[in-house]
């Protein structure tokens, strides 16, 4: 007997009113605690929306003087990955249900897009999960993936899934290496991304592409899916959200760094690229902020930026702060040397000059950091 999954349907979402009711949604499942069954909801923003990653520096992914020109909302996930275009020609995939214990996250990602894999197939497309969040077709990104798991054990998974793209808003919108290219730009962003409508030679949107996916679903996962509506407790729980996070900017401008950091380096992880911001004083670490396109961010980051703040930023003192501050906290996946270089470099840029708080970066979901 198949497991029954409750599906939600909805076109047109509003950023914060999209993201808050997913978040909400997640609220639901604590651990042992929630008899709901696991919940699929596809859906599509109206257009169009910027939403930039848990994890992201939004003014460094998104050129906001050129969204409130063209009246384009824009707002943070609470799931990592970079930032993304939706809107009526994208499908959006919320996935919510009690957190597995033992899987790591990319394992969660690549299961969880299962459904949407079995669905292209349908059609005729080929779609493999590939680097850290991405389905791609023939070496082009089809969709980007993003997850969160909460402190309460619920778990929620997204993707974006590219039945169309607007690639000339894409371009005005996202800060992207290709956006400086000219006429060249469209051309690039069709070397690193496809859409299903591309792929197919006929047109697609988010809402005709929804029937395809929930078919993947139900049969790459084995699940019958129930429509549904949100309970009561869900959409009060989504009016709060909206009100007191995502309609607020203290969520939207989060990880953003003090309006006088100077400089930026990047630093190579297994689960991405991450970049620190840094602020100086003379040759005394003002602020240091990490921020990345991953779908985790390392919690003790948030204790080693506390830990440099106000130390000299010169070989010795760095080097004393970051031994003492792993052998106590050692962060997963990132060495101290590591830190240490990135930390450096972007001192040195900062005393000449060389990069500004808010660099061309590569942080997009369609054009992931490579350098």
């Amino acid at each position: 007997m198949s497991a029954v999954w409750r599906l939600l349907v909805d076109d047109g979402a509003d950023a914060a009113g999209g993201l808050a009711l997913d978040e909400a949604l997640m609220a639901t499942y604590h651990r042992g605690q929630s008899e709901q069954p696991p919940t699929l909801r596809l859906y599509t923003y109206a257009d169009h929306c910027a939403l930039v990653g848990r994890y992201q520096h939004l003014a460094a992914e998104v050129d906001l003087d050129a969204c409130a020109e063209l009246g384009v909302a824009v707002n943070r996930r609470p799931t990592g990955g970079g930032a993304i275009i939706m809107g009526a020609g994208q499908l959006g995939v919320a996935f919510v249900t009690a957190a597995p214990a033992a899987e790591r996250p990319r394992q969660l990602l690549e299961r969880c897009s299962a459904g949407i894999v079995a669905g292209l197939a349908k059609i005729g497309l080929t779609a493999t999960f590939r680097g850290k969040n991405d389905l791609q077709i023939d070496g082009r990104k089809v969709a980007g993936l993003g997850l969160y798991l909460d402190g309460s054990g619920g778990l929620l998974f997204h993707a974006s899934v590219l039945a169309d793209l607007d690639v000339p808003t894409m371009l005005r919108v996202l800060r992207i290496p290709a956006a400086r290219l000219g006429e060249a730009a469209v051309a690039a962003v069709h070397q690193r991304i496809t859409t299903v409508s591309r792929e197919t030679r006929e047109p697609w949107d988010g809402a005709r592409l929804r029937q395809v996916v929930q078919l993947g679903f139900t049969e790459a996962l084995g699940v019958d899916l129930r429509p549904g509506m949100p309970s009561a407790d869900e959409t009060r729980h989504a009016d709060a959200l909206r009100r007191d996070r995502y309609d607020d900017d203290a969520w939207r401008m989060r990880n953003t760094p003090q309006p006088d950091a100077t400089a930026t380096a990047t630093l190579r992880t297994p689960g991405g690229l991450l970049r620190v911001y840094l602020a100086l004083q003379g040759d005394v670490i003002k602020s240091a902020l990490f921020t990345g396109d991953v779908n985790e961010l390392p919690c003790e980051l948030t204790d080693l930026e506390a830990a440099l703040k106000w130390q000299r930023l010169d070989p010795e003192t760095l080097g004393a702060t970051l031994d003492a501050f792993y052998r106590a906290t050692p962060v997963p996946d990132l060495p101290a040397e590591t830190v240490a270089g990135a930390l450096l470099e972007a001192g040195t840029r900062a005393t000449s000059h060389e990069v500004r708080a808010v660099p061309y970066r590569q942080g997009s979901c369609y054009f992931p950091e490579e350098t």
